[in-house]
């Protein structure tokens, strides 16, 4: 159901919006977490670290999709808050289309590379089978993978984040099941795994586009409107490429700190692999919240409302730094139990590797509600290329820890290397975010003029 964000209590309608979301993060999360804990449990560490030695790059090339599809969106809310619905309509037309060729060239380009991705990371002789079997079904996925994220970004867009979380919950359930069945029943090991989450995930994809077909007409594409503009393809670029890359420069960080994990050895590949999981499952408040404030802003930045701008990034970092508190006392203090959802008991040395890497990482989470939010506002107001280099200095980053402190301190260095990367986005971000503000606020001033002596 379509929702104007444009009037109310910005806590109320973040938190509304952000609860679904949430939940669909997590059952997203999910997808993964069922992967890694049915792998984990029933084929043995080894076949967990092949799962886990190429997420990196997977969060590259995923996290490149989720970015474009959620910055097609972008004017795609613009245009819903400014009440200007056949101009909306054309943007959904013109990023489908855009949708659907991303698809296919970055299928056949990921898929043709992924030898090459796997030897860069270092994926020893032990794991390289498992690993390109995984990883290439992820790859050839890709497609499923950019249909329910683009689908169900154009629905948050109107301020429905329910009925993406009802789709992905459905099929996160169903992924578990057929995790079980392709591992256990048809016996394929780690590819069933990821046969497993892609046909859950383009299911998900296909059920959002029946349920815009026949519940949403506001979506509705009609003939007039389906042309494709040079304008609104470059704007839909201009928004969608920035957040790719944000996702995918900040892989790279990541890539290049799990390549120095990766020669470490299994057991720190292990242990890095199940505290990553529960890490990215922490955050999913994180990113609920932060696309809650994204879609509150560029809603009322359409409708020319600055001062609800304002509140609703304050109520954002509010949120966020509630939640971080809580995550905080579960990660230090619950970390070693937690990996037991992925690791045997018996295996202490992997244990005791997850657990020192959440414990550290949960002492920064109280903060890191602030990259998120800021990282997140500055892409609704529409300056995505702005928010893209918080990315690269998240980089930047990762990767001298990763080169200069690994060799000489090995995993301890591996456990602080995020936190150094948030600490330094943030330090940029902030200062972003202001500047992009002050920005925005004269030029909504200058259109509430025109308006008014227009009117």
């Amino acid at each position: 159901m379509a929702k104007t964000m444009t009037t109310g209590s910005p806590w109320k309608l973040i938190l509304t919006f952000s609860i679904p979301l949430l939940l669909g993060n997590l059952f997203q999360q999910f997808y993964n977490m069922a992967d890694a804990a049915i792998v984990g449990q029933t084929l043995g560490s080894n076949a967990l670290a092949s799962v886990g030695a190429s997420s990196s790059v997977q969060f590259l090339i995923l996290g490149f999709c989720m970015g474009i599809a959620q910055g097609f969106a972008i004017p795609i809310a613009q245009r819903f808050g400014a009440g200007d619905k056949y101009a909306m309509r054309q943007y959904i037309y013109n990023g489908g289309v855009l949708t659907a060729v991303l698809a296919l060239i970055i299928t056949a380009i990921s898929a043709l590379l992924c030898p090459t991705i796997l030897n860069i990371l270092q994926v020893n002789n032990e794991l390289y089978n498992d690993a390109y079997a995984y990883l290439i079904v992820i790859l050839l996925g890709i497609p499923c993978t950019l249909l329910y994220n683009y689908l169900s970004s154009i629905l948050r867009a109107i301020g429905d984040s329910r009925t993406p979380f009802l789709f992905l919950a459905f099929s996160a359930i169903l992924n578990i099941g057929l995790d079980f069945f392709c591992i256990l029943a048809l016996h394929w090991g780690c590819a069933g795994a990821a046969i497993a989450t892609i046909f859950s995930q383009g299911l998900s994809g296909v059920l959002c586009l029946i349920y815009i077909a026949k519940k949403v007409p506001t979506l509705h594409v009609h003939k007039p409107q389906r042309t494709l503009s040079h304008t609104n393809i470059l704007t839909l670029l201009g928004m969608g490429i920035p957040m790719g890359l944000q996702f995918s420069i900040t892989a790279i960080g990541s890539m290049v700190m799990q390549s120095s994990n990766n020669a470490l050895g299994t057991t720190y590949v292990s242990g890095f692999t199940a505290g990553m999981r529960i890490k990215q499952l922490m955050m999913c408040p994180f990113d609920a919240i932060g696309a809650g404030v994204s879609t509150f802003i560029s809603q009322n930045y359409g409708a020319l409302q600055l001062e609800r701008i304002r509140k609703g990034y304050k109520s954002g970092i509010a949120i966020s730094t509630l939640y971080g508190l809580f995550a905080c006392l579960v990660m230090v203090t619950l970390g070693r139990t937690l990996s037991m959802f992925f690791v045997s008991a018996e295996e202490s040395a992997v244990l005791d590797a997850s657990a020192l890497y959440l414990r550290r990482m949960g002492y920064f989470y109280p903060v890191l509600g602030l990259l998120i939010v800021s990282r997140m506002s500055i892409q609704g107001l529409g300056y995505s290329t702005t928010a893209v280099f918080g990315g690269v200095v998240e980089m930047i980053a990762r990767t001298f820890v990763s080169l200069v402190f690994v060799p000489m301190f090995g995993y301890d260095a591996i456990t602080w290397a995020d936190q150094t990367a948030w600490t330094s986005a943030i330090l940029y971000l902030l200062p972003a975010y202001l500047y992009c503000m002050k920005l925005v606020s004269q030029k909504l001033n200058q259109e509430s003029i025109l308006n008014r002596m227009n009117g």
